[in-house]
């Protein structure tokens, strides 16, 4: 099969996939929300919340480095996947054990806390996993991913359903979720033997050189967990005025948090695939085409971005009571708002990725740690005063700060300067659908599915006829 063929199976596969997770994750939420309302889904989102910090931080940067390694010319794989896992396994049970520890010293509840024990083994079967991603983007073959996800998430929602049938509650919800991570693993363990064998290994030596590596990425990744994620715990500590409550607080923005996880699928699903097709090209000297992927790239992710945040003033308060109900209404301004985070992860996401392509993940440091310092600042003076809705403004703030640092770094040592055709052409389309959106309202038609369906038809045929992209400009980059 030829590797322009490979690029674009795993591209169908892997959207397809996707599609199918996120309407699993979402009919999942949906039961989530609805059994444990505001405060419980506040739980449930703390818990998660204060495991991804111990998580992000056990992943040492192995998650990105693992392609770079794999990917290299008379590489054992065996021996370095074995020692990656091993590494891994290591490091998930030294950070991920103590969790269950250091919560007892905040102020959470006793179900919170006996919940991240619970949740801390669905957080190690995932990190596992993430070494074995490695091995099957590397051979080009994540229909198996893919299939180990959708099987995972359908395991997910059955002990969902099963945990609120029989009134389980937030721990059955959460056992179930181990469940399902272990069965992801164990699908992803057994479909990489038909590519490599893999054994745990324990070579120090082997692990300094993987850390050499590693590190650059594991402080950016830290320090990414802190501007991103920080939101959320502070929001769950923080002592302030509520008159809902700070845990059910945590619920409200938590559950416009979870579309934006869902949405933000999309750029590192496709930068992911890009990602290794970069690194190549800028290894071999071929500069000229790297630059042309990067463009092409940038330019499909405008293309899907900026529609996202300007639809979702329209119809956000609707999206968050089906997706989660009518507790959940208020989430909806919190939506509005957070989308533009969503936006900036777009824009800025293939340049983060074509730091890591052209391995100049040290460079970046500095720009992680001003926006973690100013973002943590920025948390604790504005949630005591306006809660949910500043802590989802300095979010904006964090990643249109780490978006514009991923560009200068880029800019700095390839020369890259972005055509904005595309994004112009887009914003106009944009400004169509939304007078589209605004026609429909106005005739009194408030069916959700309907304003969606129409506002994508019209924002897409608004590009056709500004000849955004062509047939050939995907094929093109396919090709690349």
């Amino acid at each position: 099969m030829r590797l322009s063929t490979k690029i674009a199976y795993n591209t169908i596969i892997q959207i397809i996939s996707k599609v199918l997770s996120i309407i699993l994750g979402l009919i999942s939420i949906a039961i989530i929300t609805r059994h444990l309302g505001q405060n419980g889904f506040g739980q449930y989102t703390t818990i998660i919340t204060f495991l991804s910090f111990f998580g992000i931080i056990a992943d040492l940067g192995l998650t990105l480095v693992t392609i770079q390694i794999i990917s290299k010319q008379g590489i054992n794989h065996d021996k370095a996947l074995g020692n990656l896992l091993g590494l891994r396994l290591i490091s998930a049970l030294i950070f991920l054990g103590l969790a269950p520890i250091i919560v007892l010293l905040f102020p959470y509840s006793a179900e919170v806390k006996t919940g991240v024990a619970i949740a801390s083994f669905s957080f190690l079967f995932i990190a596992l996993n993430q070494v074995l991603v490695g091995l099957f983007q590397k051979k080009l073959r994540m229909d198996k991913v893919s299939i180990a996800e959708i099987a995972s998430r359908l395991v997910l929602l059955f002990g969902i359903i099963i945990a609120v049938k029989f009134n389980y509650g937030l721990q059955g919800i959460l056992a179930a979720t181990v469940f399902s991570s272990l069965v992801s693993f164990l699908l992803h363990f057994i479909f990489s033997k038909k590519f490599a064998i893999i054994k745990l290994k324990f070579d120090l030596i082997y692990w300094q050189e993987i850390i050499k590596k590693s590190w650059p990425l594991a402080i950016t990744i830290t320090l990414n967990l802190i501007y991103l994620k920080s939101d959320t715990l502070f929001l769950s500590v923080i002592p302030r005025d509520s008159d809902i409550g700070i845990i059910a607080e945590v619920g409200i923005y938590g559950a416009a948090y979870k579309v934006i996880d869902v949405l933000i699928t999309i750029p590192f699903m496709f930068a992911g695939i890009i990602l290794p097709i970069m690194a190549k090209n800028w290894l071999a000297g071929k500069k000229d085409v790297f630059a042309i992927i990067l463009q092409k790239s940038f330019d499909v992710l405008v293309m899907l971005g900026l529609p996202i945040a300007v639809g979702a003033q329209f119809v956000a308060e609707d999206v968050m009571v089906i997706v989660a109900g009518n507790d959940f209404s208020a989430s909806g301004p919190i939506l509005k708002v957070l989308i533009f985070a969503t936006t900036a992860i777009f824009l800025g996401n293939m340049f983060a990725h074509a730091i890591i392509a052209i391995n100049k993940q040290k460079k970046v440091i500095k720009a992680y740690i001003f926006v973690a310092i100013t973002s943590v600042i920025g948390y604790l003076v504005v949630i005591p005063n306006f809660s949910y809705m500043g802590a989802a403004w300095v979010t904006i703030y964090s990643e249109f700060a780490i978006a514009i640092a991923s560009f200068w770094i880029v800019w700095k040592y390839t020369r890259f300067i972005p055509k904005f055709t595309v994004f112009i052409k887009s914003l106009i389309a944009c400004l169509i659908m939304s007078l589209a959106m605004i026609m429909l309202n106005n005739l009194g038609i408030n069916n959700l599915i309907v304003i969606i369906l129409s506002a994508v038809f019209v924002y897409f045929v608004s590009l056709y006829f500004l000849r955004v992209l062509n047939r050939q400009d995907v094929l093109d980059l396919l090709n690349k």
